[in-house]
């Protein structure tokens, strides 16, 4: 069925939809099976059909760009925002009271504090009140807030792999919550889909480069979830790298444990026993970034060094997909009571 055609069964709508974010929105909810796309809105682009601009979408999606007019979005059950930061404060507040759900993709709803917010991304809060109503959306730590919730603040893409990571430890108070470091790779796509010379391929390629080491907008998110699971102040190292790839995150975690007899393979096993989208791989395994590209999953693998008190963990995730489109849909199934794998079983594409 062409997204936008027959007879759908909850009417779900896109609003910023030129990123690549956005593409794997569409990409995903036009084989979803308990969805219909009705409406995908680019101001700049409006009037021109989505698979002109995405030809991968063609004879799926048969949708044409319109303005992000509220009346077309208050006929949404659920409405993503996969649009710059500041975009979704000005918007959301009139979907809520219409009843719509929303799923925010920016960083417009993850930070609880409004001076944080103001302080990390630049600009004032204008709705402030809505700080507190908003889910953190990362399922394998807020599932059943999220079912309930109104408003999703779905979480960074580095924040994920971090986060998932990195929860066990903490939360099972195995490791030290002031000396944890994240050391993380992504690829390109993370930049988003602007012309910006650090992005173009004739610079990112054959070369490896850290950037936002004195402070990154991703910092404070991570810091923040961490925070509630430690009986500690989290102090955490926080290092983002811009790799010459197109996709994924490579996160490699480092932390000090408490008791060196921890049996911190067995703790994250069971921490995730039974989550569709987290694979904690066998003792010395290496996840690679191609395993869950095009994937909604996560690959965890846990190491000790030496014997000794120092635990590496490395996450890998599709920055694109668990990292943002995908598991903002693996939200809205937890908010619309569906199944909360529905629409994200694509295996990961090799090579």
């Amino acid at each position: 069925m062409l997204a936008g055609r027959g007879r759908g069964v909850i009417d779900v709508g896109i609003v910023g939809g030129t990123g690549y974010t956005a593409a794997e929105l569409v990409r995903l909810l036009a084989g979803h099976p308990g969805v219909r796309l009705r409406v995908v809105t680019a101001r700049a682009e409006a009037g021109t059909a989505v698979a002109e601009v995405f030809p991968h979408l063609r004879g799926r999606v048969d949708l044409v760009f319109s303005p992000p007019t509220p009346e077309v979005l208050a006929e949404c059950r659920v409405v993503f925002f996969a649009t710059p930061n500041g975009t979704a404060m000005t918007l959301v507040p009139a979907l809520l009271e219409s009843g719509v759900r929303v799923v925010d993709l920016s960083a417009d709803f993850r930070l609880r504090d409004p001076a944080a917010f103001e302080r990390w991304y630049g600009m004032p809060h204008p709705c402030p009140d809505l700080l507190p109503l908003a889910v953190y959306g990362l399922p394998e730590q807020n599932r059943e807030a999220i079912r309930e919730a109104r408003l999703i603040a779905n979480p960074g893409c580095y924040p994920t792999a971090v986060l998932l990571g990195l929860i066990p430890l903490v939360e099972s108070g195995s490791v030290r919550a002031d000396g944890l470091i994240a050391d993380c790779k992504s690829g390109v796509s993370g930049a988003g889909r602007k012309a910006a010379l650090g992005s173009l391929m004739a610079e990112a390629s054959d070369s490896l480069r850290a950037y936002g080491v004195p402070g990154h907008r991703h910092l404070p998110e991570i810091v923040q979830a961490l925070q509630e699971h430690a009986a500690g102040r989290i102090e955490l190292v926080f290092v983002p790298h811009l790799a010459p790839m197109i996709r994924g995150i490579h996160a490699t975690l480092y932390a000090e444990m408490i008791d060196a007899a921890t049996d911190l393979q067995g703790l994250c096993a069971e921490r995730y026993r039974g989550e569709p989208f987290v694979d904690v791989m066998p003792p010395g395994a290496h996840p690679e970034t191609r395993s869950v590209r095009g994937s909604n999953v996560c690959r965890i693998a846990v190491h000790r060094v030496g014997g000794g008190r120092r635990v590496v963990v490395l996450s890998v995730i599709d920055n694109l997909v668990k990292g943002a489109a995908g598991q903002a849909i693996q939200n809205m199934n937890l908010m619309l009571g569906l199944e909360e794998t529905l629409g994200l079983t694509q295996i990961a594409l090799l090579p």
